[in-house]
Parts: C-alpha cells; sequence; structure tokens
C-alpha cells in the first residue's frame, strides 16, 4: 500500500494539467490504508507544478495532544527518521520563528508535543520521495485566532531568508470525523448520515475554495468539519503570502468509501479527506 502511494508522488500521479505552480496543499493524515492515496495526490501534484524542488517543506500539523495550547509548537530534533530515510530540519527557520516570537509567544520549542503526534510525521515518506533533499519545518498549529498569523509570520521569514518561492505548505487535517464511534451523529446514522458528514465537509472546503484563512477556525469550532482547522487556516494565510489567488479540491472522500475495496466497513463510522491544492 505505501510502496504504491509513494510510486504516485513520484510519477505525479494524480497530473500536471495545471497552468501555474502551486504553493501549498491540504493532506490528511489518518493510516495509509485509509488516506494515504489521496495525501500522496497532493504532494505528487504539488510537487509536478514546480520544475525546481523547493529548498524547504512546512508541514501545519493538527494537535492531537490533549492539552490546551496557545502558540505554535516547533520540534527541538536536527532531523526526523523513518524506516527508508531521515530528513534534516530547517533549524535555521525554527531558530528564527523563536526570535520573532520573545515577548509574543507565537512559536515555542516545545518537542514533547511532537514526539507522540502523527499528523506531519505519517507524511514524511511522502515527502522524502517528492522532495528528497529538502528540509523539513514541521509546526502544530492549534485552531485558535492566532492560526492565520502563523502562516503569515512563517512566508515571511522564509521569504526574506530563501526566497518567497523556495517553500511549499501543506497542512495535515482530516475533515469530519462522523459516527457513534466519534460520539458525532447530527445527521442520522448509516448512509443519510455519512451523505451528512459529506455536505458538512463541503461547508469547510468552501472557505477553503475562497481562500478565507480567517473563516477557517470559526467554521471548525461551530460545525466539527476539520480536526486540523488551524493549520488549514496556516496554510492558507502562508500561501496567500506568498501570491496564491486560487485552490482547487482534486479528490473528496471519507474512510468508508476509501476502505470499501480493501476492508470494507459498515455504513456507519467515517472520517473525511480531502486533497487540496493552493496557488
Amino acid at each position: 500500500m505505501l510502496h504504491e502511494q509513494i510510486a504516485a508522488v513520484t510519477t505525479g500521479a494524480g497530473g500536471r494539467a495545471y497552468e501555474r505552480p502551486w504553493f501549498g496543499a491540504i493532506v490528511p493524515h489518518a493510516g495509509w490504508i485509509c488516506s494515504g492515496a489521496i495525501a500522496a495526490q497532493s504532494i505528487a501534484t504539488l510537487a509536478q507544478s514546480h520544475d525546481v524542488a523547493p529548498d524547504v517543506v512546512v508541514v501545519f500539523g493538527a494537535v492531537h495532544t490533549p492539552v490546551r495550547i496557545d502558540f505554535a509548537a516547533l520540534d527541538a530534533h536536527e532531523r526526523w527518521a523513518v524506516p527508508g530515510g531521515e530528513t534534516p530540519l530547517a533549524l535555521d527557520a525554527m531558530c528564527g520563528l523563536t526570535t520573532k516570537s520573545t515577548g509574543g509567544g507565537l512559536f515555542k520549542v516545545e518537542e514533547r508535543l511532537h514526539r507522540h503526534e502523527h499528523a506531519i510525521e505519517v507524511e514524511l515518506p511522502l515527502i522524502q520521495r517528492a522532495w528528497p533533499n529538502a528540509k523539513l519545518l514541521p509546526i502544530e498549529v492549534p485552531a485558535n485566532d492566532d492560526a492565520v498569523e502563523v502562516g503569515r509570520v512563517v512566508a515571511e521569514l522564509i521569504g526574506s531568508n530563501v526566497g518567497p518561492r523556495a517553500a511549499v505548505y501543506l497542512a495535515s487535517s482530516d475533515l469530519t470525523h462522523y459516527g457513534p464511534a466519534y460520539d458525532f451523529t447530527p445527521g442520522g446514522v448509516g448512509p443519510e448520515g455519512l451523505a451528512w458528514a459529506k455536505r458538512n465537509d463541503a461547508r469547510l472546503l468552501e472557505r477553503v475554495a475562497d481562500l478565507a484563512a480567517d473563516r477557517i477556525v470559526p467554521e471548525a469550532r461551530e460545525h466539527l468539519n476539520a480536526c486540523g482547522a488551524g493549520a488549514i487556516a496556516a496554510m492558507l494565510s502562508a500561501c496567500r503570502a506568498t501570491g496564491a489567488t486560487s485552490a482547487r479540491v482534486l479528490r473528496h472522500a471519507n474512510s468508508y468509501e476509501t476502505l470499501a475495496a480493501v476492508a470494507p466497513q459498515p455504513p456507519v463510522d467515517a472520517v473525511g479527506y480531502a486533497s487540496v491544492v493552493v496557488g
């Protein structure tokens, strides 16, 4: 399964039939069997839209740690390793962000929040295949009112240090978590409930299509349609600061649909996923 998804990144499956380079993307972060192909489509499309590979891959990640934080969390390590390879972290950028944050608390180094967090790590094998020489800038972004500013500050620092088009920005987030397993069934249980959940996802994707970074967190707070709303808001803000004017949804599905061919499930519980590029 992972081999096929990595191959898709390498070959650019998902296409390059686009009129512009894309600056960022939304990638889901469930187990590869559930959402890996959709994440690979985002990364492949983003990679294939550029003739020159980025120096830095910024990944704004959802925060699953059950601790309230009011800052964007940076890591403390020099590199991350997963089976198959290692990726150096963008240490200069991390240092710059903590310097900018002095007194304001927008960014803090807190590696404990990264230690057991999967939202960024699960993307790393795909990132390594798409951009083998790039450095990684992992940032966990809580769903709060500062998320838009987090993205803007990151893009400003990257632009001033390595050039505005020398980075790409990923937002690692799933969409609506629906069903009794998630204690969320406003549309009922069964096929009608899963259809309701996809419409709930579509509300958030409309905000993404409008590049409405400032509306993402309020939307998710009200409708519970993204676990990484802060990450999505930061990514959109960074892309807008880089010159983005549009977004395109490449694929929108849920775990009930993606598992149908390999591990069929009853139409009860599902998590939404989307492949979206921004540029």
